[in-house]
């Protein structure tokens, strides 16, 4: 069960459920793999709408790090995300979104 106080989200990959969390290492490696200059150009990066398919892996890649998970980046690429792109890009979305928000304050998407 994923603690939406944590910042948690929960994604399935091959089958396998796991939980993604954005801790502060993870947003480093996050803000070097997508070049960012700081958090809130990341954020406003994803909310402008001005991501790819590349951006939504390695928001995910670092969710799935700081939840645990010790696969790689060509782990995730070649994994079948239940859901496919569309749950990506929604999981991607509340991942970051949960890591800013305090559930409950009428700013939670998910």
């Amino acid at each position: 069960m994923v603690n939406p106080y944590a910042g948690e989200v929960a994604l399935s990959l091959d089958g396998q459920r796991h939980v993604l969390k954005l801790t502060l290492g993870a947003l480093a490696e996050l803000e070097t793999a997508l070049k960012a200059d700081t958090l809130v150009s990341l954020i406003e990066r994803f909310e402008g709408g001005g991501y790819g398919t590349r951006d939504v892996l390695a928001l995910l890649l670092a969710g799935l790090r700081g939840g645990g998970w010790q696969g790689s980046a060509a782990d995730l690429a070649m994994a079948e995300i239940a859901g496919g792109p569309v749950e990506a890009a929604r999981v991607a979305a509340a991942l970051l979104a949960r890591a800013f928000t305090v559930p409950g304050m009428g700013d939670e998407p998910v």
